[in-house]
């Protein structure tokens, strides 16, 4: 395996230049990421029940020196270094919260009975380390109330970590989201989970080795963990600002955020504490209005109006303002500047964005352009870490004026492999091409490279001196990135180009653990994008769907290639009538039991043509997680 190289004088001199405008160096996020330390457990060391470690930051021990290696732009490697404090830390009287225990953090209330968990984290073991340190130095009481703050996996993932199987069933524990999380969940995270699932793996560096060459941090938080993602799904739902909830005898006022952060979002304020919780709409950098792993784009206008929405709604009475990423700030003057530049910030962007554009700039060249006003950009919190003023503008472009730019040539252009055979033969050939990619590359001139050089791989994928050179020069790239995500693109690209995968002969799944959670209407929802088109060419069907342990009824049909599902109906004359328990309708998707061997146990009980489900399922495509990326 080809490992990477050193940084390159170009990328030192990149690094000199930036570091002369960042703002002033100050140990204030430092002091205030350490601010109520309580205790940790050593290197955050968590194992799953195999005994493999899902999440420890030992590997990350390198970044205890103070000076950023040539290898990493040095105002991520301060972002780096922060995100490495880990533990349970007091927040104020009655919240407390265990950061650096997995990308987001876990926030735990302290109820009249019990422990109010906000945000599970992404995995069931990493919550439970949490709740457990929790428990350690608060008390051993039980989980009253679970409050997912919006709908991305990292807010609930770990939510079976926090509440037993016991706890579940028995249905006393409240879990409030707001209006629409169940749906947008679905969507981000199963509808378009495969190819989100792919490209978080750049996006996280979650392949990576973890040293100066390789993952040192994500930005929003270390990296991602790596144990078992669950749902349940909430039995309480807000929906109106203003909404006033008494929780395990704790006051928590709503505000709710659409299209901000996640299409499904609240803030909320405790009036007992004077605390502000402001989700993951203020973070302490600039956050993604468009993500690169892949989500619909957000809002920039939106996000700031709410921002500001929520500062005349409790700025006046806020004395603490967390998030479910970062550390807090104190004090009412302190929290209400943080929020009016985290405000100010996203409407920048988006205003800017379309001033360029209503001037006719492309996207691109937006991108290029614009520049964070000083006020702004005298503030790390402002930094692009995660997010980036780049693609951020772009995002802006794409939701008013979408992905053309405007010029005819951009409108039907070839894919990939097309046009990199004619780029090549144009370029006078791939011996050519790289020999003038070379000499741009030891001019330091690395974006260019990889924009030449992408043709020739998409074009011959077997030439290796084409990959190795594109990975040199995305290598370099990362090494450059400020932002995390950028940088786990860039560095991933350049491992996969030179260690290709092997490629097999089935698809290789990803993770099914939450399509085994998915309640019976998101699960059959999930089935339409699995639905092969022209395998099921002019097939019709009709089945009924009996789901006994859940004692819900559902028709589903297959007609012009399109499947629907409709709760409570019947057809009299379907191709069969199915009684089948939920687990048991995931095992049969997933291709783990036929079925047979569930009627044989029990699981199933087919009326008519069980032939037909079977064929139904084998017009459901299983998706290759490791789909390629960066090649064809």
């Amino acid at each position: 395996m080809q490992g990477p190289k050193d940084a390159t004088e170009a990328t030192c001199r990149a690094h000199k230049h930036l570091a002369k405008g960042l703002p002033k160096a100050s140990d204030t996020d430092f002091e205030l990421s350490k601010r109520g330390f309580i205790a940790t457990i050593p290197d955050a060391r968590i194992l799953n029940d195999a005994g493999h470690p899902v999440w420890e930051m030992s590997s990350f021990a390198f970044e205890d020196e103070a000076a950023a290696p040539d290898t990493v732009n040095p105002s991520l490697w301060r972002q780096a270094q922060l995100n490495k404090i880990h533990g349970l830390f007091k927040v104020t009287e009655r919240i407390y919260q265990v950061r650096n225990f997995d990308l987001s953090n876990i926030t735990f209330i302290e109820g009249e009975k019990g422990f109010i968990v906000i945000d599970p984290l992404i995995s069931s073991e990493t919550a439970r380390a949490s709740l457990a340190l929790m428990r350690e130095h608060r008390g051993d009481k039980p989980v009253t109330a679970v409050i997912y703050t919006h709908s991305h996996v990292d807010h609930y993932g770990g939510v079976k970590g926090v509440l037993s199987e016991e706890d579940i069933a028995r249905g006393d524990v409240r879990i409030i989201a707001p209006e629409g999380f169940l749906e947008e969940a679905v969507s981000e995270n199963v509808l378009a989970g495969n190819a989100m699932g792919r490209r978080a793996t750049y996006m996280y560096g979650a392949l990576l080795p973890r040293g100066p060459k390789g993952h040192v941090d994500a930005g929003l938080g270390k990296t991602v963990s790596l144990g078992q993602v669950s749902l349940v799904p909430p039995n309480e739902i807000v929906h109106e600002t203003g909404t006033k909830l008494t929780v395990d005898g704790v006051e928590i006022v709503f505000q709710m955020t659409p299209d901000t952060e996640a299409p499904a979002e609240f803030n909320f304020y405790f009036p007992q504490m004077k605390a502000l919780c402001m989700a993951e709409n203020c973070s302490c950098h600039m956050h993604n209005i468009y993500t690169p792993r892949g989500a619909q784009v957000r809002d920039a206008k939106s996000w700031s109006y709410y921002i500001n929405e929520a500062i005349d709604l409790f700025g006046a009475d806020t004395d603490v303002l967390f998030a479910s990423h970062h550390w807090p700030r104190w004090g009412r003057d302190v929290a209400v500047e943080f929020l009016k530049k985290q405000r100010d910030m996203y409407k920048y962007v988006h205003d800017q964005t379309l001033r360029f554009a209503n001037h006719g700039l492309t996207p691109t060249e937006i991108a290029e352009e614009i520049a964070l006003p000083p006020t702004l950009a005298e503030e790390w919190y402002s930094r692009g870490y995660y997010g980036t003023l780049n693609h951020n503008a772009k995002a802006v472009y794409q939701r008013y004026l979408g992905w053309f730019d405007g010029n005819p040539a951009n409108l039907h252009k070839l894919p990939p492999v097309e046009a990199g055979k004619r780029y090549v033969e144009l370029a006078g050939g791939a011996d050519n091409l790289l020999k003038n990619a070379r000499a741009a590359y030891d001019k330091g001139e690395y974006r260019w490279v990889a924009e030449i050089v992408n043709h020739l791989v998409f074009a011959d994928p077997s030439n290796a001196d084409a990959r190795h050179l594109q990975a040199d020069a995305l290598e370099q790239m990362g090494y450059q990135a400020e932002s995390g995500p950028w940088r786990g693109f860039y560095l991933t690209a350049a491992m996969e180009l030179r260690n290709p995968r092997p490629p097999s002969a089935t698809p290789r799944s990803g993770a099914a653990g939450q399509l085994r959670t998915l309640p019976a209407e998101q699960l059959l929802d999930s089935l339409s994008v699995r639905l092969n088109g022209p395998k099921a060419g002019a097939r019709v069907m009709a089945l009924n769907i009996d789901f006994t342990d859940t004692k819900e009824r559902y028709l589903v049909t297959l007609e012009n290639a399109v499947l629907h599902h409709l709760k409570d109906r019947r057809a009299d004359k379907a191709d069969a009538s199915v009684a089948i328990t939920r687990p048991g309708f995931v095992d049969l998707l997933l291709g783990e039991k036929t079925l047979d061997a569930l009627i044989a146990a029990g699981a199933a009980k087919v009326e008519g043509d069980g032939k037909a489900l079977t064929d139904l399922v084998g017009l459901l495509d299983q998706f290759d997680f490791w789909f390629e990326i960066v090649m064809p």
